[in-house]
């Protein structure tokens, strides 16, 4: 057992809370549904970036490089100053939703270089430029651009050219669960002499303004020269500040002077440090050396490529003989050793060092976008009693009183999307799964936890509309995890596997009573997390009236039944009572394939059987039908309805195979149309798929054709088909068209700020390459295929999840050229060896060529690469 895993174990036994501290800060606190107390509910317009300087958050805290305790009592990040700014670099810069073409978007870089599940060790990366950062030219470009523009990010203003800025390093290593020792490493790229202020900021998050029994916490300077913080839960902490020039209190305390024109109670404020050292301001901090906010002040003159590094200490004990002596730079080099072990383990020897490095900074990027979420629903609608009562006109949220959430969970993107989105989380825990599944199992557990779902069970989808329908793949990330660990630490955890499923059961009644309009099911569910890809907002009342029959939402359900049964059956080895819940589940399958399947009596239905492809339908009000030709990630969702049922499995279970034969006994039209549950496969199996072989390989057709869907990396979300034949449809004389789109979108449905009209989405992709080698364990050599299609070349299942990782993977990872497609045109990236082997993970990618769109620290669900590139090279990839 590794270091690292003894610490996991130590954490997991309640012996040392290695936990306790991480990287738990926000990188955009600003800006969310949290701190929105408006009328109107306008979050952005609430609480903009000029606010966020001067003004106390109420829900969290956000920075650069931060960390804080688990219940983000005391926060840690690092403020910067290049003598041009006209603020403080306190956090990271980017635009709004209104302000950008493509809805909100980051316009910094920073990167996620390493971390360890217990964040006993942790490297992170911010570039800041030697000139006045362009806050203003990057609103105003991105405005003036429209739909059909690229995003106008901060490298095309050139203020990195000729290398003009410093890479700022910052590292963390833990002595013990509560000693924490930091590192700030600062590097001039330029050609000529700079000088940088750096100011390391400890702080309190403002609990105390909102309560009138909240006691207010206190930072002061001791009288041996270190900074005290106590606070009445969390205890004495002790901030150890090497060299610094001077140390700077204030408030975190909204100044309300700047802000609204009214009296501060305080001169001490949350800017009070900004004020000071871009202002000069010296009454703006407080000369008593006390209050909740404290920075230690670096003035450094670096030379053309110099290095300089500044040390810090974070700890519970005061009585540190010597706190930066030969033992702190011998636990960073142990630390970083034993995350190397760590990783050796889960890498293994064979990945060329290119790959293992691309694996490890997407497991450092899951590490890193874990943050403090706090959101108590009754309370932000009620408000506080210190404050006005809020005054909105149809609350957001307000049918979810009930939520309560007070925890660490993976983020989709700490900065675009610092809040949980919950389809996007059941993906970021099958990578983590790897690396941490106590972790990994901790969120799949809490979302069905009665404090997060909803009394009739729905789960919460993400803040900005609680209501809002993802896709049900919660009890696929549970079973995936539950797998995972089996597989890499020898663990099956039922009791997590049980409790999860017990809940999902609410789920999943939540889902056939809701969202199956006719209780035919067949279901909707709306957007169903795919944003544009539909010719309709599919979560609006349609233009048409009526309402849609979802090829994916019906197949959701299907793959939902599925995902139900194996774990029902995976129980019942422990309790023979799951045996009849796993023979409810295999019902509701058998009659949801049956239902996509079926050509109802108008001969519209989901299946087209003159495209040999599935779609949605349209109903209208006067019952007409109409399929929607859109050939779309859609009508590729039906793959993921599948699951073999093993011989063996089904002698050790007798109740429920005879359920099984009499089911294939006395329901023998549910079979017609979907796969044989009688011809056994490969080692006597049983295939459950919504789609038979026949159609199978129709929509292989289509999804192997690089004309259509499959891409140089990966397949797209729309087929290439509609780049010369879009699809159009009217209504009352309005046309309603879908186009190939491989970049960003070119409308503003959903805000604009995601596409699925064309480009590669990694989420959906990796579950039809797990889709295809379920279908080839059935199948075996035999059945092939020709990928891509028009090639002549006939290969199996298996080799087909291998070509589509292989894809996959080349997203990243350097081609002959030297050259990365995730970089697109940027040739900082390209070819700068200090930006070239910085990895960002994206929301999705083009097309096309592969260049990251979207979110730009879009770790969570992009991190599945880890994954891909774990079994491609466990099973002899080259």
């Amino acid at each position: 057992m590794s270091a690292e895993e003894k610490r996991l174990q130590e954490d997991r036994n309640r012996q040392a809370y290695w936990r306790r501290w991480g990287p738990y800060l926000s990188e955009r606190q600003w800006g969310t549904v949290r701190e929105d107390y408006s009328a109107s509910g306008s979050a952005w317009d609430y609480f903009p970036h000029d606010h966020a300087r001067s003004r106390a958050y109420r829900w969290g805290e956000d920075g650069i490089a931060g960390i804080s305790d688990n219940h983000q009592r005391l926060c840690f990040a690092v403020a910067l100053w290049n003598g041009e700014d006209p603020i403080l670099k306190e956090r990271i810069f980017g635009l709004s939703g209104p302000e950008g073409n493509h809805g909100e978007d980051v316009k910094e870089y920073y990167f996620y270089l390493d971390n360890t599940p217990s964040h006993a060790y942790m490297k992170y990366l911010y570039k800041y430029p030697h000139k006045a950062f362009p806050y203003r030219e990057i609103v105003e470009e991105n405005q003036r651009r429209g739909y059909r523009d690229p995003e106008y990010e901060l490298v095309d203003t050139g203020i990195f050219d000729s290398d003009r800025y410093f890479d700022v390093f910052v590292e963390y290593a833990k002595a013990s669960p509560e000693d924490i020792l930091i590192k700030i490493c600062v590097v001039n790229r330029g050609n000529e002499r700079k000088t940088l202020h750096v100011l390391p900021t400890l702080w309190f998050r403002n609990t105390w303004s909102w309560g009138e029994n909240s006691e207010k916490p206190t930072l002061a300077l001791d009288a041996s020269g270190f900074v005290k913080a106590f606070h009445s839960s969390l205890g004495e902490r002790w901030l150890f500040c090497q060299d610094s020039k001077e140390l700077l209190f204030t408030e975190n305390e909204t100044n309300y002077e700047r802000l609204f024109g009214t009296a501060n109670q305080s001169p001490y404020v949350k800017d009070g440090i900004n004020n000071y050292i871009v202002n000069g301001d010296e009454k703006a901090v407080n000369k008593n050396k006390t209050g909740t906010k404290v920075a230690a002040h670096y003035e450094i003159t670096l030379d053309a490529g110099e290095t300089r590094t500044i040390y810090l200490r974070l700890a519970e004990n005061k009585d540190l003989t010597e706190p930066f002596g030969a033992d702190f730079e011998n636990t960073f080099h142990t630390r970083k050793q034993e995350a190397d072990e760590f990783y050796q383990r889960i890498s293994g020897q064979n990945l060329p060092e290119d790959v293992r490095n691309v694996q490890r900074q997407a497991f450092a990027g899951l590490l890193w976008t874990k943050q403090y979420y706090h959101y108590v629903v009754e309370d932000w609608l009620e408000g506080d009693s210190n404050q006005p009562t809020p005054q909105r006109y149809n609350a957001r949220n307000k049918e979810w009183i009930h939520l309560y959430n007070d925890d660490v969970i993976s983020m989709p993107d700490k900065w675009e999307f610092p809040w949980y989105a919950a389809w996007d989380l059941a993906f970021h825990v099958v990578p983590l799964a790897m690396i941490d599944p106590d972790f990994a199992k901790r969120q799949m557990d809490r979302f069905t936890r009665e404090w997060y779902m909803h009394p009739n069970g729905q789960i919460p989808a993400y803040e900005w509309h609680f209501s809002d329908v993802n896709p049900p793949v919660h009890a696929w990330g549970t079973w995936r995890v539950y797998q995972i660990e089996k597989e890499f630490y020898g663990r099956g955890d039922t009791d997590f596997l049980e409790r999860v499923f017990q809940k999902l059961l609410l789920n999943f009644t939540w889902w056939v009573n809701r969202k199956d309009n006719n209780g035919d099911n067949v279901f909707q569910g709306g957007f169903l997390g795919l944003d544009n890809i539909g010719i309709f907002d599919r979560s609006s009342e349609l233009p048409t009236g009526g309402y849609l029959e979802q090829s994916d939402g019906t197949s959701w359900m299907g793959m939902y039944s599925l995902n139900m049964l194996v774990i029902a059956l995976e129980l019942a080895k422990f309790n023979p009572t799951y045996e009849d819940i796993a023979s409810k589940f295999f019902e509701h399958f058998l009659y949801i394939a049956d239902a996509m399947n079926h050509i109802g009596e108008t001969n519209i239905h989901l299946w087209d059987d003159e495209d040999k492809f599935f779609y949605d339908v349209l109903h209208s009000p006067h019952n007409e039908r109409h399929h929607l030709k859109v050939r779309s990630m859609v009508g590729l969702v039906p793959l993921f309805a599948v699951g073999i049922l093993e011989d063996d499995v089904l002698k050790s279970f007798p109740s429920f195979n005879k359920r099984f034969e009499w089911f294939i006994k006395n329901r023998p039209k549910l079979q017609e149309n979907i796969a044989s549950l009688e011809v056994q496969g490969s080692g006597a199996r049983r295939l459950l798929a919504i789609v038979n072989p026949n159609k199978l390989k129709a929509i292989l057709q289509k999804m192997l054709d690089e004309t259509e869907f499959l891409s140089p990396h990966g397949v797209r979300s729309v087929s290439k088909f509609h780049a010369d034949n879009p699809y159009n449809f009217d209504v009352d004389g309005q046309q309603h068209s879908v186009n190939y789109e491989p970049a960003e979108s070119t409308n503003g449905m959903f805000g604009g700020n995601s596409n699925w009209r064309g480009p590669v989405w990694f989420p959906m992709n990796f579950l039809i390459i797990e889709s295809l080698q379920k279908f080839y364990d059935y199948f075996g050599d035999d059945f092939k295929v020709e990928c891509p299609t028009g090639s002549g070349q006939l290969i199996n299942l298996a080799e087909v999840a291998t070509e589509l990782s292989h894809r996959l993977m080349s997203i990243f990872i350097r081609n002959q050229a030297g050259n990365r497609p995730v970089h697109g045109g940027h040739k900082e990236f390209q070819g700068n060896p200090h930006w070239r082997d910085l990895i960002l993970f994206y929301e999705y990618f083009h097309g096309d060529n592969g260049a990251g769109l979207g979110a730009n620290h879009q770790t969570g669900w992009t991190g599945l690469v880890a994954n891909l590139i774990h079994d491609y090279w466990h099973q002899g990839g080259v």
